[in-house]
């Protein structure tokens, strides 16, 4: 199994710009997980790494990718809009490699947030959603919840959350965010933080990363 590197082209409203994606194929028939990164890490962070290559040996194909601000060499991402049409092209390149495999999208934080509208505004079809630390809001801000949208999304949602994630506090408040999906389950990871990190417990990122990858293969698996 080898690491394809690829460039997808990205219509944004300014004009076209191309991403760059990390591809590893696993002939196993059982689809491709598709992997966006967080807001403040790009697709090599060691965590989606570690993520990524732990799912293969769950038998998955995987794709990780860029947002374009990455791609620009920017700090902070751009509008919701082109991360939506990104996700929206990744999808489509993957779907032309192998128009009938199934396909599942996984985001760390931001990336989950951004492909969780692209399906709620139709922008791409997928077979199912998952979430590592879904960031309901800013941390310290409950009032300005960021779930409207989640209900209007059809197909099964999968959250992985840290029970310490600031970004989820008070749980109270996420849960009856969850319960207003129409096919949603949440799996608890016990004293984990928004990066999935526990108190007293050091492990790299890549480890972190590949603990959770059994979690999401049981959740795409027929």
């Amino acid at each position: 199994m080898s690491l394809q590197a690829m460039r997808i082209e990205v219509e944004l409203p300014a004009g076209p710009v191309t991403v760059s994606a990390d591809r590893r194929e696993v002939p196993s028939g059982r689809g491709t997980i598709v992997v966006a990164h967080g807001a403040g890490a790009g697709k090599d962070h060691p965590f989606l790494e570690g993520f990524t290559r732990a799912l293969t040996d769950e038998g998955f194909s995987t794709l990780r990718f860029n947002f374009p601000y990455v791609e620009q060499g920017r700090r902070m991402p751009g509008p919701a809009t082109h991360a939506v049409l990104t996700w929206s092209a990744v999808v489509d390149a993957v779907r032309a490699l192998d128009p009938d495999a199934p396909i599942w999208a996984v985001g760390k934080s931001y990336g989950g947030r951004m492909a969780s509208m692209a399906v709620a505004e139709g922008a791409m079809s997928v077979e199912g959603l998952a979430y590592l630390g879904y960031p309901l809001h800013a941390p310290g801000k409950p009032e300005k919840p960021r779930a409207d949208h989640l209900p209007l999304i059809g197909v099964p949602q999968l959250f992985v959350e840290g029970t310490n994630d600031p970004f989820i506090q008070p749980i109270s408040q996420f849960d009856d965010v969850v319960a207003t999906c129409r096919n949603a389950r949440v799996v608890w990871i016990d004293g984990g933080g928004h990066t999935f990190e526990v108190k007293g417990r050091k492990l790299p990122a890549s480890e972190i990363g590949a603990s959770l990858a059994p979690i999401v293969a049981e959740f795409a698996r027929p």
